[in-house]
């Protein structure tokens, strides 16, 4: 049970906010050197201008903003296209080199602690813990607090993080024969998926530190270098693969897996320290002790953790129960799984971009500004990954086909592939919302135990149907499992919504998914049926028939039933809102407003 405070109907301040700004009716109060609008029952607005020495600047940031989230979702959106990329190629190099048999079993075994490192300590855990820390330092030395607030923050968490990182690194080297045993008791080969589990090991600290950076850097508004992490670390693991592997064979991708942990750390160390010398810092602030923050750090970091590591162990469950089928059936899944799931990373890509401004909102005691950002980015990431979703199973065999079938990869492995991928998009949706609304949850910087419980009902279900599922469909049964699991966890957390996180609005939410559903399922059966009757002239033809026609009906339906992320008129609007003492305008999806920066 969440024992939080509960945000306010209004403002929702949260209490390290409330500790600095007095209470007042009717009070916008902004950052340091912005405006501040006080009501007083007149329905008049007297504009107040702090004193300071950065009005001037604030002032001309503000100005200067209007399109800064729009050109960050910009280059994380062509960033992220470029990762994925690479990991298609990176996949496809493991596909043609080592095939879809025992020696790729044994290593995507070993792929499991990269796969959950990246969860707990890039894309979601440490990620959710950190950006609401940074942007709460970053708003209390924007009211002008003493010292650095963001230096002493560094000074007090980075350290200990280091060296819990590389404590968990050798353990999970040491105990690899363990791991294996326990992940796949069925593996053939589990010598060579040891020493695979060893060398990926390193990607505890090096994934850590990436993350660490990436997370201080977007509350900075800095996301050019944490969008190419996943370019660099694709590309040491590619060249690894070409450059060992006729030596070393597949364990020459784990390797290279160790090298591209530590060039994502090398793409955004320069960045980062160039953030953290702009402002000279006075040392540690008051109030600032290891006493006071500790016990809420570790409570958040606690809850987080426990949600990713909780979410990660669909893997798990997945490999345990392949295991014991014919070999290639973990490589199926895994392929299946990268290809159906990059709709799910791109929609998911705006979330990561305006998590600081949610958690910058609720650090300055906006929640209707957090909760319209949030709706909002759940809106337009379900229309996206249901375009995706709908492509991916109309055109599964295609897609499998160009992208995997030559060298060792059979047809055979093709058509298996493409089955399972068909199965996983059917919770490409769920996933969606869950890393949407998981963010809110935690976007406030508080300990929630809330998504953990939601999630942990989800992996039940996941463990319970798979185990009734393998027998009787193998594969298909296991990918089946999967999203039947992830979307009870949406609905638990949709449901959640209120007091624990920021508190959408349920039957809006719900209207936002539910026509862009509709419009997905027309146009997979439209798009399929496109692609079988070219079905002749080859899978690219077929693919790009089928891909166009999907998009067709998609974009068509859509805008006769009002999906709204499909109404860019409507989406990228300037809105303005009535507040009971005057009148304010924001601007979303990408405009911020003045002071969240």
């Amino acid at each position: 049970m969440d024992h939080s405070p509960r945000l306010g109907a209004r403002t929702g301040t949260p209490p390290a906010v409330a500790r600095t700004a007095p209470p007042s009716t009717g009070t916008r109060t902004a950052a340091a050197g912005t405006a501040t609008s006080t009501g007083t029952g007149t329905g008049t607005a007297t504009p107040v201008t702090a004193p300071g020495p950065d009005t001037a600047a604030a002032a001309e940031e503000r100005r200067s903003s209007g399109g800064f989230l729009a050109r960050a979702a910009l280059v994380t959106a062509v960033l992220s296209v470029a990762g994925s990329v690479l990991g298609l190629v990176r996949d496809q190099a493991l596909a043609r080199l080592f095939g879809a048999g025992g020696e790729t079993d044994a290593f995507l075994v070993a792929w499991t602690v990269p796969e959950f490192a990246a969860t707990l300590l890039i894309e979601d855990g440490l990620a959710f813990a950190l950006v609401p820390m940074f942007s709460l330092a970053l708003a209390r030395r924007a009211r002008g607090a003493p010292g650095d607030q963001v230096r002493a923050l560094v000074a007090s968490t980075l350290p200990r993080l280091l060296l819990a990182f590389a404590a968990v690194g050798a353990l999970v080297a040491a105990a690899a024969p363990v791991l294996v045993r326990a992940l796949a008791p069925g593996l053939p080969d589990q010598a060579l998926a040891v020493d695979c589990t060893r060398l990926t090991a390193t990607c505890v600290v090096s994934f850590g530190l990436a993350g660490y950076c990436s997370a201080a850097l977007r509350a900075h508004r800095r996301f050019l270098a944490p969008a190419a992490i996943y370019v660099a670390y694709n590309t040491g693991i590619i060249t690894a693969m070409f450059v060992l592997g006729g030596r070393w064979g597949v364990r020459s991708a784990a390797v290279g897996v160790a090298v591209g942990g530590v060039l994502m750390v090398v793409a955004q160390l320069p960045s980062l320290l160039g953030q953290l010398r702009r402002r000279d810092g006075g040392g540690r602030p008051p109030g600032t002790g290891d006493g006071d923050a500790r016990p809420l750090a570790l409570a958040l970091f606690a809850t987080v953790l426990l949600f990713a590591l909780c979410r990660q162990s669909q893997v798990l469950i997945e490999r345990f129960l392949a295991s014991g089928l014919p070999s290639g059936a973990i490589s199926h899944l895994n392929y299946a799984q990268k290809v159906a799931q990059i709709p799910m990373t791109l929609s998911l890509m705006l979330c990561t971009v305006t998590f600081p401004v949610v958690a910058r909102a609720l650090a300055d005691g906006d929640t209707e500004r957090a909760r319209d950002r949030v709706e909002r980015d759940v809106a337009l990431a379900a229309a996206l990954v249901l375009l995706g979703a709908a492509t991916v199973v109309a055109c599964a065999p295609q897609i499998v086909r160009l992208l995997f079938q030559r060298g060792a990869f059979t047809a055979a492995d093709t058509a298996a592939t493409a089955g399972v991928m068909r199965v996983y998009a059917l919770g490409l949706l769920g996933q969606t919302v869950v890393g949407a609304l998981a963010r809110s949850y935690f976007s406030a910087g508080r300990a929630s135990w809330y998504p953990f419980g939601a999630m942990a009902v989800g992996v039940t279900a996941t463990a319970a149907v798979g185990a009734a599922a393998v027998g009787p469909w193998g594969v298909t049964g296991i990918a089946a499992a999967n999203a039947a699991g992830i979307t009870v966890t949406a609905a638990l957390l949709l449901a959640g919504t209120g007091p624990r996180s920021v508190p959408v609005r349920v039957r809006r939410v719900l209207g936002d998914l539910g026509r862009p559903l509709l419009a997905a399922a027309v146009a997979t059966g439209a798009g399929a049926l496109a692609a079988d009757r070219v079905a002749d002239g080859g899978a690219a033809l077929s693919l790009a028939v089928g891909a166009a026609t999907v998009g067709g009906v998609f974009v068509a339906l859509g805008l006769a039933l009002g999906v709204r992320g499909l109404l860019p008129v409507r989406f990228l609007h300037p809105v303005t809102r009535r507040l009971p003492h005057g009148r304010f305008r924001f601007r979303f999806p990408f405009h911020d407003h003045d002071h969240d920066r």
